[in-house]
């Protein structure tokens, strides 16, 4: 389980470019996934063997001035409250500003680790420059240069010692099925449904939500954790419907869980925001259902739900494998189909397929359509086996791995999908040099 550190600072700062700087040398290997365009806000990234997650908040502002002044001071505050830790940038060119001032001064009451970094010092001069950033009441402050990354060493060496260890729950070994969503799309009330009592405090406001909770629960001779993350939150801190907030609160509720039930509205459809938060379930390697609420708001004709479906799989394109089930939580409808589905992901997700049944499966298959020659070379593949990792990952040992290419590996991941039932669950496939 990945601490999360948020960065945060006023625009401009090169937040973003020290963003991309610490996630690049993993995304490039981590989201080797083809045809997915991602936003550039979350990313994992880590340092001497400690993973963490980081949260660029300088994307998420737009507007004028004073709304970026106001944006600014609710990201910075859900940073505070969602974050282990925090990055403050500033940027030594224009030295200490009105808004750093007000930023610093959210951050002087926090008990969590908060480092101020001056970026763009890339000479003795603006080394001595920095020394004005004291005046923040921050303490010490890190001096880096973000686009050629000297000084960010000492940083993340800080930053890793300052991050509590997670422990990890050993005693139970439940599986852990979070239900995420945009604000309002219903996740509260699906809860409650299943569980039968007001737990959560359901409105019409959205972000009522406010920490994980865990609710042990029964169903189908099934025990599970469901993972809401829900909880009650006060009027004052009901904050807008910001993209940052739904993002942030799922990052948490994803990385928590085995399986990720997707709420959406059905009268909203599969927007953008709901895209990010599917796409983090999948980079993140969990089980996912779309569980598509309020079915029962929908003007529908006898091919309805077919439609919807077909539109909601084009916009998942190349991971198609995902079970879709239409429910309304007000009217219980299919709720116990959805926890259900939940089960059988859970299991595909946690399937060993024998390397014999593996081999003498597929092999036959790769004979009869071998991947493309490439340079005159023709790659041989002699031997598959599943790895020993949580979720399902697959090493096809050849003699070319390098030539292959992405069309083929999708081709050899949806025979292993035909063949074994990996539905709701993404799979990794490796080429390896025999």
């Amino acid at each position: 389980m990945s601490n999360i550190v948020a960065i945060v600072g006023r625009p401009n700062v090169g937040k973003s470019t020290f963003f991309n700087r610490l996630i690049q040398r993993r995304e490039a290997i981590v989201d080797a996934v083809s045809g997915v365009t991602r936003d550039r806000h979350y990313g994992k990234s880590d340092w001497n063997g400690r993973e963490f997650s980081l949260i660029d908040t300088g994307g998420y502002v737009v507007g004028s001035d004073d709304v970026f002044e106001a944006e600014i001071d609710k990201q910075v505050e859900l940073a505070i409250e969602e974050a282990d830790a925090i990055i403050f940038m500033v940027d030594v060119e224009t030295g200490v500003t009105g808004m750093d001032e007000d930023v610093a001064k959210l951050l002087r009451k926090v008990n969590k680790p908060v480092f101020l970094v001056v970026n763009k010092v890339d000479n003795g001069q603006r080394a001595k420059d920095a020394v004005e950033f004291y005046s923040l009441g921050l303490g010490e402050y890190y001096t880096i240069a973000s686009i050629n990354g000297s000084g960010t060493g000492e940083l993340l060496d800080a930053l890793i010692a300052s991050l509590p260890e997670k422990e990890e729950k050993v005693e139970e070994n439940l599986p852990r099925f979070a239900v995420v969503g945009r604000p309002n799309a219903g996740k509260s009330s699906f809860i409650n449904a299943l569980i039968g009592e007001n737990r959560y405090i359901v409105t019409d406001i959205a972000g009522t939500t406010r920490d994980a909770i865990d609710t042990k629960y029964n169903r189908f001779g099934f025990e599970f954790n469901l993972v809401d993350t829900a909880g009650i939150r006060r009027k004052s801190k009901v904050k807008e419907d910001l993209e940052f907030y739904s993002v942030m609160r799922s990052v948490r509720a994803i990385e928590h869980a085995d399986v990720c039930l997707l709420v959406l509205d059905a009268t909203r459809g599969f927007d953008g925001q709901v895209q990010n938060i599917f796409w983090l379930a999948e980079r993140n390697r969990k089980g996912i259902v779309i569980l598509v609420n309020k079915w029962d708001l929908v003007e529908k004709d006898h091919k309805s739900t077919k439609e919807y479906e077909k539109a909601i799989r084009k916009q998942i394109e190349p991971f198609t494998d995902v079970p879709i089930v239409f429910i309304s939580a007000l009217s219980k409808q299919r709720i116990y189909k959805a926890i259900e589905t939940a089960v059988e992901v859970y299991n595909n997700r946690s399937k060993k397929i024998k390397t014999s049944k593996l081999n003498d499966t597929l092999l036959p298959v790769i004979e009869s359509y071998p991947p493309p020659a490439y340079k005159a070379k023709y790659v041989k593949i002699k031997y598959i086996m599943q790895l020993p990792t949580p979720q399902p990952q697959f090493a096809f040992f050849c003699n070319l791995p390098q030539y292959v290419k992405d069309p083929y590996k999708r081709f050899l991941e949806n025979k292993l999908r035909e063949h074994f039932d990996f539905n709701g669950v993404p799979i990794s496939v490796y080429m390896r040099k025999k």
